[in-house]
């Protein structure tokens, strides 16, 4: 099984790859046109940080992406990732002879265990994702609120070593942005190759039909949601390394924008189509656009109405190239009729 979007699999792919390539355009004319306004756009620092910017919104909309591909969706991120990155700060506080990768292994578990809450309220309990999920947003958020009581957590609490992930390169590239492209070559290679991972498609194509087909879709969507949290959690310590500034506000108001990133890069908000491949190209164009605005003199007013703008031609996008598709095959069936 394989991704639909437009009736059947190849033409699910050829619109993927349509979606793909006008992503991948709008970036190098948005580049162009920025490079043009200011030479230093594309500096070797200019080019860090915008990686830098975008690997956090990257790792959140690959989870965002595995979660709406089968017909759900997870408002929650923000907090959970808030929630993860002050578990980290607050592990070496509390315990500063704890090793670096235990702390950031504690991070991500707790980002793990606020998937699992909210795959087991999804996919066993079976109340709807949108209402679990915004419960859950304000429930993740009160207890960081709780848990931090107005305090905050300084650099100087943190280890050197653990501030400097963010800091060591390879090649030019930065550690945090060569995790994100491992985890979006990890969950492509994982839905492209794994019975279990097309399965997900199917899931969010029909479930009714993918239940009558024998495939378990209690568990296919409870799975989503655990990566989902666990990839917050990843985010979470990363920002707290990059940042090194931890409080309750952490991560506040992001998962509208992870859900625009995974839309923007072509993943369907109703299921059953989509790439993690176009999710991250989605958030790459959201930090540039970010990185843009003000080089381009326009005012960062805008930029909240050229990402809701990118997300109404995305839809109308997709609706328009799966009807010329689906009308496609409709007249090289109807032979002699």
């Amino acid at each position: 099984m394989e991704e639909h979007g437009g009736g059947s699999p190849r033409a699910g792919r050829r619109i993927r790859q349509v979606r793909e390539l006008g992503i991948l355009l709008a970036l190098v004319l948005l580049v162009a046109a920025t490079t043009l306004t200011d030479p230093g756009f594309l500096s070797a620092q200019s080019v860090q940080d915008l990686l830098l910017g975008a690997t956090l919104l990257t790792i959140l909309a690959v989870g965002q992406s595995m979660v709406l591909i089968t017909r759900n969706v997870d408002l929650s991120v923000g907090s959970v990732m808030g929630l993860s990155a002050f578990a980290t700060g607050t592990l070496f506080v509390s315990f500063p002879g704890l090793p670096t990768p235990a702390v950031m292994l504690g991070g991500v578990l707790v980002g793990t265990v606020c998937g699992v809450v909210n795959g087991v309220l999804v996919a066993a309990a079976r109340v709807p994702a949108l209402v679990v999920t915004l419960g859950t947003l304000y429930m993740f958020r009160g207890i960081d609120y709780w848990w931090a009581a107005g305090r905050q957590i300084n650099a100087a609490d943190m280890p050197d070593g653990f501030l400097g992930l963010a800091r060591v390169t390879l090649l030019g590239v930065p550690l945090p942005a060569l995790i994100a492209v491992a985890v979006v070559l990890a969950a492509g290679w994982y839905l492209r190759s794994y019975r279990s991972g097309r399965e997900l498609y199917a899931v969010g194509s029909e479930p009714a039909a993918a239940r009558l087909v024998g495939i378990p879709v209690d568990r296919r969507v409870f799975a989503p949601f655990v990566v989902n949290g666990s990839l917050a959690g990843l985010a979470g310590v990363l920002y707290a390394a990059r940042f090194g500034t931890l409080d309750a506000t952490v991560g506040t108001g992001l998962e509208l924008e992870v859900v625009a990133a995974a839309v923007v890069g072509g993943v369907a908000i109703f299921g059953g189509s989509g790439t993690v491949y176009g999710a991250a190209l989605g958030a790459l164009l959201l930090s540039t656009i970010d990185a843009a605005l003000p080089m381009l003199q326009v005012d960062s007013f805008w930029q909240q109405a050229v990402v809701g703008l990118l997300i109404l031609v995305s839809i109308g996008l997709d609706r328009l190239l799966a009807l010329r598709t689906a009308r496609r095959l409709r007249g090289g069936g109807s032979r002699g009729a």
